[in-house]
This record gives structure tokens, C-alpha cells and sequence, in this order.
């Protein structure tokens, strides 16, 4: 029975040799490949951070872009109905200064007009 258990601590023991061998070899192979997957990871984190922040500061300034075109808009329309207010008051004086020159006929006055840019 003695040299049953002795047998059996010897396998024993060269058993974990075993294992502990391959968990040697097996680590010092992969431990390169692994390295290198956690460095690429580390990579492309790093570029989706960097394009993440990019597409923000993208996006805000689209805003402001779209902002600005409103405020833009605003003021040409507002500008646009001064320039009407203003050219209805001289378009009327004009077209009261040609019936007059014209005799007050308003036909006369169109034609005359008309007449005088075409150049004829």
C-alpha cells in the first residue's frame, strides 16, 4: 500500500508539472499575440474617441451654420420689405410724374416707358 500511495504522488506531482509546463509555454507563446490585440484595441479606441469628438464639434458647428443662415434669412426679408415700402412710395410718385408728363393718360405713360427701354 506504501508504494501505491508513492506511486500515485509521483503521477500526482508529475501531473502538475505537466499542467504547469503547458501554462508556461502556452502563456509565453500567446502572451506576444495577445500584446498585440490589446495595443489594437487600444488603437481604435483611441480613433473612435478622436471621431466621436470630431462629429460633435461637426455637428455644433452645422448649428451655429444653420443658425446663422436663419439670421441671415431674417434680415434679407426685412430688408426686402423696406426696399418694397420704400420702392412702392417711389414707384408711385414716379408713375404720377409720367402721367403728368404724359398728360395723365395712363396708357400713354406705359407705352412710354416701355418705349424708352427698348430704346426705341
Amino acid at each position: 500500500m506504501n508504494t501505491w500511495l508513492l506511486r500515485g504522488a509521483a503521477g500526482g506531482l508529475l501531473i502538475l508539472f505537466g499542467i504547469a509546463v503547458g501554462a508556461w509555454l502556452a502563456t509565453s507563446h500567446f502572451r506576444p499575440v495577445l500584446d498585440e490585440e490589446q495595443d489594437r484595441v487600444a488603437a481604435c479606441t483611441a480613433a473612435r474617441d478622436n471621431l466621436a469628438g470630431l462629429a460633435q464639434e461637426q455637428g455644433k458647428a452645422l448649428g451655429d451654420l444653420a443658425l446663422a443662415a436663419s439670421a441671415r434669412q431674417a434680415g434679407a426679408e426685412k430688408a426686402v420689405g423696406e426696399a418694397k415700402a420704400s420702392a412702392g412710395i417711389d414707384f408711385a410718385a414716379a408713375n404720377r410724374l409720367q402721367q403728368e408728363r404724359t398728360g395723365g393718360d395712363q396708357c400713354a405713360a406705359a407705352t412710354s416707358i416701355i418705349d424708352k427701354e427698348l430704346g426705341l
